[in-house]
């Protein structure tokens, strides 16, 4: 809820697209679909994402923290790790981590691990997440560098100068 004097805590589109491109990342890397659901700040005054993997027939539910996600209202970012993207079903899935809003300065994001525990606070989201997911990182890298590089590597080292390294 927000008031004058406090803003609502709420993610921006920029946020998001970064959290859902976070899940689309870990469902390449881990080869198994990776969900990202916001969950509203109706409840606790604060909006945040929870990450979560859909269990496997196979997995031993007792090794992990087990939570539900998905549903007719989800808002679940990212392209769902392939799964169809009308599905309203629940999942239950293997907990991996959540990231809530906070409006304690400087802190804007708090990471929470399975275990529930504030585990890491932070001004920007990327620094609590597991991959690198800056548009900058694909830009081409400027050549004017590397010309200044080379001409540095065409003198001797010190110390080298008239000795043959055999």
């Amino acid at each position: 809820m927000s008031t004058p004097d406090a803003p609502e805590l709420v993610f921006t589109t920029e946020e998001l697209e970064t959290l859902g491109r976070t899940a689309d990342a870990l469902s390449a890397y881990l080869g198994r679909a990776v969900l990202a659901e916001i969950v509203g700040a109706e409840e606790t005054g604060f909006e945040w994402v929870i990450f979560a993997m859909p269990l496997d027939k196979n997995e031993d539910e007792s090794e992990f923290t087990v939570v539900q996600v998905g549903g007719d209202q989800a808002r679940i970012v990212g392209n769902r790790g392939g799964l169809d993207p009308k599905d309203n079903a629940v999942y239950a899935c293997r907990y991996l981590w959540a990231i809530q809003l906070s409006d304690a300065e400087p802190v804007r994001f708090i990471k929470v691990d399975e275990e529930g525990e504030e585990v890491a606070w932070t001004e920007t989201l990327e620094e609590l997440l597991p991959f690198a997911l800056s548009e900058d990182a694909f830009a081409p890298e400027d050549d004017t560098d590397d010309e200044d590089d080379d001409e540095d590597d065409d003198s001797p080292e010190p110390g080298l100068q008239g000795h043959t390294l055999h």
